[in-house]
């Protein structure tokens, strides 16, 4: 299942920041929990990590979503929103998951 942020007003790394601040975990610690427990097997479907991350850490499905694509595709994204103005912009097709605090300039 593709990731849908179009919907949204967020950028993707925006959305990682809000899953930093709703579970007190950086994206690359939940990524490496969520690899712990295998979810990044191809076999693995989306509502699963949905699930978990709801149940674990009260994480909506659009914010769990942004998680999925790491999860299963790891942290680049496509460019097509890369250096665009608006809501939708990310600065890099490259993810940041190391937590907003240790992020560069």
């Amino acid at each position: 299942m593709e990731t849908n942020l179009k919907e949204t007003d967020m950028s993707f790394q925006a959305y990682l920041d809000a899953v930093e601040d709703k579970t007190g975990r950086t994206p690359r610690q939940l990524v490496a929990e969520a690899h712990a427990k295998g979810f990044e097997a191809p076999a693995v479907k989306a509502a699963v990590i949905v699930e978990w991350l709801r149940d674990d850490y009260g994480l909506g499905r659009g914010h769990a979503m942004a998680l999925v694509h790491v999860i299963k595709n790891g942290p680049r994204i496509s460019t097509k929103h890369v250096g665009r103005a608006g809501s939708h912009g990310d600065a890099s097709d490259l993810l940041w998951l190391d937590g907003k605090a240790s992020r560069p300039a």
